[in-house]
């Protein structure tokens, strides 16, 4: 099958030919149809989030199942799937008291000594976050999937994976975000778009977008937010004070830098919570004004992949995208072939793009 290799950081991916194994006890075969291209990828290209290589990147995808091996329970041939990088084992305390986001799938993984899933004439080639979806097919843990319903398209399911699952989880898990609340969201790109629609569907208002593209600020504002703050000819910070009459009650980071994280602090109102979403590179910090937090008893939560249960909340999205409530859509900015994602990865870096998709022939 072919597949989008990398094998050195700041190098373009190489399309190659690759072997995927015969399904083992409770792993499962997928068809990619769809796979997203997410900012998380570019970071491990670029060397700034640094995993193992030769690795085959990709963590947003959707398929269709072709084959299954022993034990396995949750999917069957046909069933049309999402793959999420939150793989369970389903045993360890995280597991167990229902955060499953929380467990990382190593158990998944095959053991030692066994012969790898992913491989070029016999040398194995590493298998990233569980999945890597930028190939013609996955052999991935049943833990890592879940069934959706067949009338859901696959290229708008592969974006539930991670983006949409990322930002609309956070407003609805990590921060609970109640009818009424004030909100601000820093970074519009697919994971900020998708918090303001959950933001959208929880009930907020006012819903402030923060962007340096107008571009950006126009989507936002289609899929829900209240009003734009274009960054670069304003300061975001006073703006959004100003829109929120002092502060607003959640501020949600989607973009992973010191600066970007110190404002979305700064644009909180006394007892809100800022929620971090956007993933910084390998050892980078943020300043954190401690007698502001303290004296304004402001919260600062984490967020990783939406806090989610993905078995439970993506059907969920998916029945929201098909009623109506959740937008996708207008996130899917190109639909593109394997061979073009290192354009579609300089074209992420630019900013130019709400979410590209790699789309596979049948």
């Amino acid at each position: 099958m072919q597949a989008a290799v990398l094998r050195a950081y700041r190098r373009p991916l190489e399309i190659e030919e690759i072997e995927l194994a015969t399904p083992g006890p409770r792993e499962v075969r997928v068809r990619t149809v769809a796979c997203g291209v997410c900012h998380s990828d570019l970071h491990v290209a670029n060397g700034s989030l640094p995993a193992p290589l030769p690795t085959v990147l990709g963590h947003e995808p959707a398929g269709i199942v072709e084959e299954i091996g022993g034990e396995v329970r949750q999917v069957k041939p046909g069933d049309h799937v999402i793959a999420c990088i939150s793989a369970f084992c389903g045993q360890c305390r995280y597991c167990l008291s229902g955060r499953t986001h929380l467990c990382g799938g190593a158990a998944t993984a095959r053991p030692e000594g066994a012969p790898p899933r992913l491989s070029r004439d016999g040398q194995p080639i590493l298998q990233f976050a569980h999945l890597s979806g930028f190939a013609e097919a996955m052999l991935v843990h049943e833990n890592a999937l879940v069934a959706i319903r067949e009338e859901m398209p696959l290229a708008q399911a592969a974006l539930i994976g991670c983006g949409v699952t990322t930002g609309v989880g956070a407003a609805l898990n990590t921060a609970r975000v109640a009818p009424g609340s004030s909100v601000a969201v820093v970074g519009c790109g697919g994971i900020g778009l998708s918090a303001i629609q959950g933001c959208r569907i929880a009930g907020a208002g006012p819903i402030i977008a923060v962007d340096t593209q107008a571009w950006k600020l126009e989507l936002a504002q289609q899929l829900g937010a209240s009003v734009g703050v274009l960054a670069g000819e304003a300061d975001p910070v006073a703006a959004v004070l100003e829109h929120s009459g002092g502060g607003v009650d959640y501020a949600f980071e989607c973009i992973g830098s010191e600066a970007t994280s110190q404002q979305t602090i700064a644009m909180v109102g006394r007892g809100g919570a800022a929620v971090m979403v956007g993933v910084m590179p390998l050892g980078a910090t943020a300043a954190i004004p401690m007698l502001d937090v303290v004296m304004h008893e402001k919260r600062i939560l984490g967020s990783l992949m939406g806090s989610n249960r993905f078995r439970i909340d993506m059907p969920r999205y998916v029945d929201f995208y098909l009623d109506g409530r959740l937008r996708l859509d207008e996130l899917i900015s190109a639909r593109i072939g394997l061979g073009q994602l290192n354009q579609a990865f300089a074209r992420l870096a630019a900013g130019e793009v709400a979410r590209s998709v790699v789309e596979f022939p049948a």
